[in-house]
């Protein structure tokens, strides 16, 4: 019961962290382009994407620990990396997403300590769009949007 609301709410929440971090980077690429300042507004669209992704990581980590394929490490060791599917979901999704989360995190970090909004955007830019490419490819396509 546990495990299917995790994995309910880990599924669900990945749309609006997809949503939220597709807008983060959208509004740092375009407002990057077309020089305009850096606003409140801004600051806010990026620490939303920073707070989604997180809690996501979070939710992510519990779902990870609590799932029935998790008992593949013991049955099968270092054969979880022979199983196309099983090195999908005990190794690839949560490695990269977690790489793209920290991304997030040293992306808002490091735009916070630019002065100027062109430096400011270009952080953003830069690191949000990497964590995004690495978001989209290690969704699990095939289950999610069934």
């Amino acid at each position: 019961m546990l495990y299917e609301t995790l994995l309910n709410l880990h599924s669900y929440w990945a749309y609006l962290v997809l949503l939220i971090v597709i807008l983060s980077t959208g509004n740092a690429l375009f407002k990057s382009v077309s020089s305009a300042e850096y606003s409140a507004k801004d600051f806010r669209i990026s620490l939303f994407a920073l707070i989604v992704s997180h809690i996501q990581l979070l939710i992510g980590f519990v779902l990870y620990f609590t799932t029935p394929r998790f008992e593949l490490w013991s049955e099968l060791g270092g054969g979880v990396m022979g199983d196309a599917i099983a090195r999908l979901y005990l190794v690839e999704h949560p490695l990269v997403n977690i790489i793209a989360i920290a991304l997030i995190t040293i992306g808002y970090s490091k735009h916070k300590k630019k002065l100027t909004s062109k430096a400011k955007f270009k952080i953003l830019s830069i690191f949000y769009s990497l964590a995004l490419l690495l978001l989209l490819s290690r969704i699990p396509w095939n289950t999610w949007l069934n």
